[in-house]
């Protein structure tokens, strides 16, 4: 077990030999506007980590706003894990992501170690500044306030995960030296992924992340993205980026944009994919867009990375 740093069982997992890894998001199943059957979810899980898949990842949303047509999965993300860690052996996982500004750092800190102690040091924490505008009001967080609390929470973390009793403060409360948060992680501290831009600059990303977590983007800008990243961290911190795919029947078939991926056959995915791996990409987060969701996982897995 790697001691003294953020390098645990699941960050090794993701990001410890060269080339690109695979990871799927949550709902496995797809289910989008509901909550997905947890039965159904799990053996999804337990088909992931079997095909070879190297992660899973859950959201956090904490509220469903129909408006925004997602209900992020419905569960919520620290207990989804647990069980999730309970029910598989050795693929890493991860939150994609944390709304930082929503959440008690302690809580936070609590629960993400607790995940990280249950599953065996297996757990990447992605974080992010949060994109629906009801949530702000609902949780009496002043949304313009967004950059300035995702700093304040990581700094946070990091000196809950890594100090016995610590002494710290800011506008989420105090602590003076007399309570300890427990348990802490396997490592001196969890790995923290920034998702998207969080309201913060490159260059702050790379100093406070262990990574970087980015949405879909067309390939041009990816490579500019990677290429930029790759400067401000000397090449030694990770990139990760999201997608969507839906598998065409036809493995021939040329791309069709959906929202944040690609509908295409097997032969373009898999040319796609060793682009990305090029361009510095080191780990895919997939979400499916498949009616059935296992064998999407099972065709990429077969007919993609093979």
């Amino acid at each position: 077990m790697t001691t003294g740093s953020h390098e645990n069982v699941g960050y090794r997992r993701l990001f410890g030999d060269e080339g690109l890894t695979y990871g799927v998001g949550f709902p496995l199943t797809g289910e989008r506007e509901s909550t997905p059957a947890v039965d159904r979810e799990l053996r999804l899980a337990e088909r992931a980590e079997s095909l070879g898949f190297d992660g899973l990842w859950a959201r956090d949303v904490p509220t469903y706003w129909p408006r925004f047509g997602d209900a992020g999965g419905a569960f919520d993300t620290w207990p989804l894990l647990s069980h999730v860690a309970a029910h598989t052996e050795r693929i890493a996982l991860g939150t994609a992501s944390v709304v930082l500004p929503l959440r008690h750092p302690i809580h936070v800190a609590k629960s993400a170690a607790t995940v990280d102690r249950l599953s065996g040091g297996r757990l990447v924490v992605g974080v992010a500044s949060g994109d629906r505008d009801p949530e702000y009001p609902a949780f009496d967080v002043a949304r313009d306030e967004r950059g300035q609390l995702v700093r304040e929470r990581i700094a946070a973390l990091r000196t809950l995960w890594r100090e016995e009793y610590p002494s710290i403060e800011g506008e989420w409360g105090e602590l003076d030296g007399d309570l300890d948060v427990l348990p802490k992680p396997t490592t001196e501290t969890l790995p923290l992924l920034p998702t998207g831009n969080a309201r913060q600059s490159v260059d702050w990303i790379a100093e406070h992340g262990d990574g970087w977590l980015f949405y879909h983007l067309p390939e041009e800008t990816l490579q500019s993205y990677v290429e930029t990243w790759r400067e401000e961290t000397d090449g030694h911190k990770p990139f990760v980026m999201a997608l969507r795919l839906s598998l065409a029947d036809d493995p021939t078939a040329d791309p069709e944009p959906i929202h944040q991926g690609y509908h295409a056959g097997s032969e373009w995915v898999a040319d796609y994919v060793r682009r990305l791996d090029e361009y510095g990409v080191d780990h895919l987060l997939l979400g499916f867009d498949a009616a059935d969701p296992g064998a999407a996982m099972t065709a990429f897995a077969t007919d993609v990375l093979e």
